[in-house]
Formats: structure tokens, C-alpha cells, sequence
């Protein structure tokens, strides 16, 4: 498996340290679950964003109607040729 060699300073060192040691786990296992919840958590807002992009395209004309002051002008309208 690949590895990472990750630096940190004196004192987040021995706070993780103190968090391992309370939590009864390794310093290896504490940053691998940390980095791993944190790519859960990207994956999941990426895909939030993706399903947010799909709803809004799907009811684009009922935000325009309901918005109408957030439309953008539409390229030509209202410029003086």
C-alpha cells in the first residue's frame, strides 16, 4: 500500500498524540480515519453539488419566474449598438 510521509509541528504532534492516546488507537490509524472522513465528505458535497446543478437545470424556467430580478440580461438587450 503507498504511503505518505505527513510533517507536523511539535505541538500538533503531541496533541495528536493526546487524542490517539485517549481514544485508544494508534497516531497512524487517528490520521488515516481523519483523512478518510475527509474524502467522504468531499466526495459527498461533490455530489450534493452535482445533484443541486441537475435540479436547478431541470426547473431553470420556474427560478427564472420566481426570481425574475436574479436573471441575467439576456447578450444584447438593454446595450446600445
Amino acid at each position: 500500500m503507498p504511503a505518505l510521509n505527513v510533517e507536523f509541528s511539535d505541538r500538533e504532534l503531541e496533541d495528536l498524540r493526546q487524542i490517539a492516546k485517549e481514544r485508544g488507537t494508534s497516531m497512524k490509524a487517528l490520521v488515516r480515519e481523519a483523512a478518510a472522513a475527509d474524502i467522504a465528505r468531499h466526495r459527498a458535497l461533490q455530489e450534493g453539488a452535482e445533484a443541486f446543478r441537475r435540479f436547478f437545470a431541470a426547473h431553470a424556467d420556474e427560478f427564472a419566474a420566481a426570481f425574475p430580478d436574479d436573471e441575467a440580461p439576456a447578450q444584447g438587450v438593454g446595450r446600445a449598438v
